[in-house]
């Protein structure tokens, strides 16, 4: 959890505590682990002498705070789920898959909020890449084209792989080969198969990281290069 939590106590925060969230801290237990422990003004999802694990299923930004007080003194790993595909389920209903997918490039939709995030070195970062359940719920104030219901819930189906990123450089995993030296976003998302959104922050968060290079802007787009050591 994300929360600054003064006079915290063990165990709390897991009220609050989603199905996914929990499934997951779960698999990353080991025998030994302490569960929800309060740490200065946070709470801990999992702690170990030498390691503190943190299941993070919303924004990254929440935990700015947290990674801010805690990084210089503490090795940290930060989970983030990411539910490739979805089944919805709703009250007296069949679950139905979703058409929308995502991919280990949604990170990025993250990332833009702290771009600089992996740059510490006392931070690894998980992406688990899984299938969920949404539960969903009839709510009359659900934004156009949700059909009336919101998501009360997700639910851990299948963890299908894990994606670790231990520094900056590990993010050039993702960046598709066979670029010619100057590119675009156009140029990222049509060789990597990915959208131009995904494209996009891809490069924003790789050029604040000075793993990509700004050059001029043509009609194209903005032409990039990568550094000759990246």
């Amino acid at each position: 959890m994300g929360d600054e939590i003064e006079g915290a106590e063990p165990h709390i925060g897991t009220l609050n505590e989603g199905s996914l969230h929990s499934a997951l801290k779960d698999h990353y237990a080991q025998p030994g682990d302490r569960f929800e422990v309060p740490l200065e003004r946070f709470v801990i999802d999992i702690w170990r002498p030498d390691l503190l694990i943190e299941i993070q299923t919303g924004s990254f930004a929440a935990m700015g705070n947290k990674l801010d007080r805690l990084l210089s003194e503490h090795r940290m790993l930060l989970v983030h789920p990411i539910a490739v595909t979805s089944w919805l389920q709703r009250p007296g209903a069949k679950p139905r898959k979703s058409p929308k997918r995502a991919s280990v490039m949604s990170v990025f939709e993250q990332l833009v909020s702290i771009p600089t995030l992996l740059d510490h070195p006392n931070l690894t970062l998980d992406v688990v890449l899984c299938s969920v359940t949404k539960v969903q719920v009839a709510d009359p104030k659900a934004r156009r084209g949700r059909g009336g219901y919101r998501t009360a819930d997700r639910v851990l189906r299948e963890i299908h792989e894990t994606h670790r990123f231990e520094s900056p450089q590990d993010l050039m995993r993702l960046v598709p080969e066979g670029l010619p030296d100057r590119f675009t976003t156009a140029d990222l998302a049509r060789m990597g198969g990915f959208s131009r959104d995904d494209a996009q922050r891809m490069a924003y968060c790789l050029r604040t990281l000075g793993l990509f290079m700004e050059h001029d802007r043509t009609k194209a787009g903005i032409n990039y290069s990568r550094p000759v050591k990246a």
